[in-house]
């Protein structure tokens, strides 16, 4: 069950800024853009648009989820990005803990995925009409009945890796939406970006943003 929206109040952690691109560490439970209500209009790209008024979204992490993200700070910036996420050239890693000991070493899920408008804002692996999602996945460590795991996402589906690793039988620890019984039991969602590679939108070089897990 979705818990009440009441967002952690820390400092905006910058990880990086220049003239086109800014990169923040968002703190799990706060959105990345405003939700419906004036309850739920408190959201990362709000905060960051104190010190950057320019500030445009480029991709988002659910509300639940920490880690790296990224805004533009011009709309050549923001095209630019945009269409790199789009054509699937961002590399992004995250770090989550799942139930379970999930083997083998290295894998991948192949499942498309559509909104369960039932139970929303839950989505579901469809085959008849879901859109193609694929994660890819390396093991860190095994922790008891605990499995430590990077998660690589090639496709950028709502909800894609806490679906997947549900869906193998490894759900995400912590996960409001997903998670049932001892698993759900945890004091937050236990995946994080940990690292997203992407090009500079004016000179073209290589970036990498990393932030370590807080879990």
């Amino acid at each position: 069950m979705q818990t009440p929206y009441d967002p952690p109040h820390e400092p905006l952690e910058i990880l990086h800024e220049d003239a086109d691109v800014v990169a923040v560490n968002k703190p799990a439970g706060l959105l990345s853009v405003p939700g419906r209500g004036a309850h739920m209009a408190d959201c990362l790209l709000s905060r960051l648009q104190g010190p950057f008024p320019q500030a445009l979204l480029v991709h988002r992490l659910d509300r639940d989820t920490s880690g790296v993200i990224v805004f533009a700070l011009t709309p050549h910036a923001q095209r630019h990005l945009s269409a790199q996420f789009e054509a699937r050239r961002a590399r992004k890693s995250y770090l989550a803990r799942v139930t379970g000991r999930l083997e083998p070493k290295t894998g991948s899920v192949d499942l498309p995925l559509v909104v369960d408008w039932e139970r929303r804002p839950r989505q579901k692996v469809c085959h008849q009409s879901g859109k193609p999602a694929l994660t890819d996945w390396r093991v860190l460590r095994h922790e008891g009945d605990e499995t430590r795991v990077r998660l690589m996402p090639r496709t950028g589906r709502s909800h894609q890796l806490r679906v997947h690793m549900l869906a193998i039988g490894h759900v995400i620890l912590g996960d409001p939406l997903y998670a049932t019984g001892a698993a759900a039991g945890y004091p937050r969602l236990m995946l994080h970006s940990q690292e997203l590679r992407l090009n500079h939108p004016e000179s073209g070089r290589g970036m990498r943003f990393r932030a370590p897990a807080p879990f």
